[in-house]
């Protein structure tokens, strides 16, 4: 463990490294970086890659909103190898394998770095992966194959880098969220307002909506076929929106009370939704990189569809392989994107939404043990933080037990929850689908939230230090 403490620290000496800010920059000047990170994302995922003809069928649409990817552009790995290389490091760190204690500035550096330096190698990885499972075109010469890691590899750099930026300081929240955020947003107003000509009209659901009223037939707008985005799922989304908001705020708030300030109390919120939107993501996660995996195996030893062992695992379109699973075991785990569908093959609908659930509950009690929510971590933090619970003993026994009559059972429900309306919104064909929704939404909660704490810190920064040394 030392030795690979010691190779850590010395690569972390050649990674490139964005300096703290001397002094915590004013609020204007933070949205000011925020602002810039987001635009040098957005102008990214415009860029063409070198050496990539552009256009063709996307093999990987799959992982476009939880990765913030584009496919054929400088972001086509989008975040996927920063989010890998933390996933991989945090469930080694709570499975005790690479130990450090993060009250340590020491060993929040050593993580820092570490999961930096697994960032490169995630990169080259996935990057060559697809170039070997032919994302970018069959017989690429040798030159072409080193430009396009070349550009992987920068592009990949920079978005670490812009992450960075924003996480340090210089901006707001995380670049991570930030991306997600800004990909589903444009998915969403794609889906609303994109003039594109389809057989059946505008692919966006107002264009042709007013398509539809001036030819006299509006009830079209309603209704359409094809996973089309219609009028009907703009108010889904709606609905779905403003279902995730109120599911958001349902909490069970525990009274508190300070051990070092006098006469000072509060309330320990336990959220519905206690780990939030990272069972989806974990989920959705491993679904993607399980299709894409399985969709570079098909590629190259069953192109044909022509081997009855490989096809009870996977099957798909020859023609348009980016359509996902058409047959086997794999099929009954993704989740149809249409009403039509769903209606049409039931059996498909039900099992891979209870997958979907069932996936998402296992995680949700994952990352509570390894993600430092348990009720025994969360009782320290109380503890650390000087509070107590009236009318208990200042022990950690004492709110352990208090904690773990709510913690465990949200910890399932919530996780049932966020499966439940991940796996229907995509049934329904929510605008930027389902898992997006859940993501933006959250995102954009935490965004608030934070903006809402540093406001407080700007208009009342004693109150804003008592609070945070409760």
């Amino acid at each position: 463990m030392s030795a690979l403490r010691n190779f850590i620290s010395s690569a972390s000496t050649i990674l490139p490294e964005v300096p703290k800010p001397p002094k915590k920059p004013s609020l204007t000047e933070r949205f000011i970086w925020t602002a810039i990170a987001l635009v040098i994302y957005l102008v990214m995922a415009q860029v063409p890659l070198y050496g990539v003809a552009v256009g063709g069928q996307d093999q990987l649409a799959f992982t476009r909103i939880i990765f913030a990817s584009s496919q054929g552009t400088l972001m086509e790995l989008g975040i996927g190898p920063i989010v890998t290389a933390g996933l991989i490091l945090q469930l080694l760190k709570g499975a005790d394998i690479f130990r450090v204690d993060f009250k340590k500035p020491e060993d929040r550096a050593l993580f820092t770095s570490a999961t930096k330096l697994l960032t490169f190698i995630v990169i080259i990885v996935e990057a060559s992966a697809y170039i070997a499972g032919g994302a970018f075109g069959r017989n690429l010469t040798s030159t072409t194959i080193i430009i396009l890691l070349a550009q992987l590899l920068f592009a990949g750099v920079v978005v670490m880098l812009l992450d960075e930026l924003v996480q340090k300081g210089w901006g707001i929240g995380s670049g991570i969220s930030l991306f997600i955020m800004a990909g589903v947003a444009q998915r969403i107003v794609w889906d609303m307002f994109s003039i594109l000509p389809t057989g059946a009209g505008y692919f966006g659901a107002i264009p042709h909506a007013i398509n539809a009223t001036l030819a006299g037939v509006p009830h079209e707008a309603w209704f359409r076929h094809g996973a089309l985005p219609s009028i009907s799922t703009l108010f889904i989304t709606i609905l779905v929106i403003l279902a995730i908001i109120y599911i958001e705020g349902v909490r069970i708030e525990i009274p508190i009370t300070s051990t070092r300030y006098r006469g000072f109390s509060g309330v320990y919120p336990i959220k519905l939704l206690y780990v939030s939107n990272i069972p989806v993501i974990l989920t959705s996660a491993l679904m993607a990189n399980i299709t894409f995996f399985s969709q570079i195996l098909w590629s190259n030893l069953n192109p044909n569809n022509d081997n009855p062992i490989l096809n009870t695992i996977v099957t798909f379109n020859q023609t348009n392989p980016g359509a996902g699973p058409t047959g086997g075991l794999l099929y009954y785990m993704s989740i149809p994107t249409s009403l039509d569908v769903a209606l049409s093959e039931p059996i498909r609908t039900v099992t891979s939404i209870l997958i979907l659930i069932g996936f998402a509950v296992l995680f949700s009690k994952i990352w509570v043990e390894i993600g430092g929510l348990s009720p025994k971590a969360a009782a320290k933090s109380l503890l650390d933080a000087n509070v107590q619970v009236p009318g208990f003993r200042r022990a950690g026994v004492s709110v352990e037990h208090i904690l773990e009559k709510y913690i465990p059972t949200l910890t399932i429900i919530g996780g049932i929850l966020i499966g439940l309306i991940a796996g229907a919104s995509q049934v329904l064909g929510v605008f930027g689908s389902g898992i997006g929704i859940l993501l933006m939404v959250g995102i954009i909660i935490n965004y608030y939230q934070l903006l809402m704490r540093e406001q407080l810190e700007t208009m009342m920064p004693r109150l804003a230090g008592l609070l945070g040394k409760r």
